[in-house]
């Protein structure tokens, strides 16, 4: 009996903590909430960057296998200047926003790789038509920032290009062209049924 009139006093204590908190307890609760968002923020900031690096992006055999060695074979990997191009420089935007909505589309990959979509050789050359059609289009769509990071029209001696390439960029820049429209294929084998002619 007595057990019974204890519960209600507890239960009414605690709605006037809760309804009227001290300070002390607000305080706490900022401090412990602050705390908690640092930790949040470096967990996952710190997770954003693990998977912003080479050895992540070709951990899939799929990627190792097939596009990762077709890009060693190119400038991007091994030139005289020793600048070297990894996955996510030309594959993950540098600005927090985009970079964000990239991941986000990379789930999709995600996915495929792991439902057995192109968990194979012959899956994934079935597919890359499609997956480079959704690269190029994001490419052209942020108007190739990732290789603008490095290749800026605005910096280009065209005098010190060979005269093709120079009358080529020049071309581009009044057409108001952007990098993709012309170097698809720079870094990984076109795909087959492409309908491209020159990849460069």
């Amino acid at each position: 009996m007595m057990e019974e009139q204890k519960k209600p006093g507890v239960i009414r204590r605690l709605w006037r903590w809760w309804r009227r908190p001290s300070r002390l307890a607000l305080g706490t609760l900022l401090l412990v909430g602050f705390g908690a968002g640092i930790i949040f923020w470096g967990g996952f900031n710190t997770g954003m960057e693990m998977s912003n690096r080479e050895e992540f992006c070709i951990s899939c055999h799929e990627m190792r296998n097939t596009v990762y060695q077709e890009y060693m074979e190119t400038v991007h990997y091994n030139n005289r200047s020793g600048v070297r191009a990894t996955c996510p420089d030309c594959h993950v935007p540098h600005e927090w926003g985009p970079k964000m909505v990239r991941k986000i589309q990379a789930s999709k990959e995600l996915y495929a790789k792991v439902f057995g979509i192109i968990d194979t050789p012959q899956k994934f050359e079935d597919h890359r038509l499609a997956m480079a059609q959704n690269e190029w289009r994001r490419m052209k769509n942020n108007n190739s920032q990732e290789c603008r990071n490095c290749h800026n029209f605005d910096y280009m001696d065209f005098t010190a290009q060979k005269t093709v390439a120079a009358k080529m960029h020049d071309r581009a820049v009044k057409e108001g062209q952007t990098c993709i429209d012309c170097h698809k294929g720079i870094a990984h084998k076109l795909p087959e049924m492409h309908g491209i002619k020159n990849g460069f």
